[in-house]
């Protein structure tokens, strides 16, 4: 597998990851707050300090998507440095502990999640 081939597949499993872990966060606010509106749901997505562990996901799938959309082509350079900024975001390389316990409360509450946390490890360590 070429490293462009893993990137493909780690933003992949990184969407679905993202996806999972954001449809618990709004089955958890709602249990607390009450039903929330697509567009409300959103804007604390995009705005809740609750919500900015999240934002890493999101902002590294864009970034991604933006590097393969480029016309620029590709560069492997590049390439290998988003798999590393994957490989570092599922190891919870970085020293925020509240961003740690909330990706750690999410992979034991959720066995989706933890499947596909460990596939996406997996890949990017290979």
């Amino acid at each position: 597998m070429t490293n462009e081939e893993m990137l493909r597949s780690a933003r992949d499993l990184l969407l679905k990851l993202h996806k999972t872990m954001v449809d618990l966060e709004r089955e958890m606010y709602e249990g607390i707050h009450g039903k929330q509106s697509a567009s409300e749901f959103l804007n604390l997505l995009l705005e809740d300090e609750d919500m900015a562990w999240l934002r890493r996901f999101s902002m590294l799938i864009v970034e991604i998507d933006e590097m393969f959309a480029s016309k620029d082509g590709l560069n492997d350079e590049l390439v290998s440095a988003n798999i590393e900024k994957v490989r570092e975001l599922v190891e919870m390389a970085e020293s925020d502990d509240y961003f740690k316990a909330k990706y750690q409360f999410t992979l034991q509450r959720d066995a989706n999640a933890a499947i596909l946390h460990s596939e996406l490890r997996n890949l990017v360590r290979s």
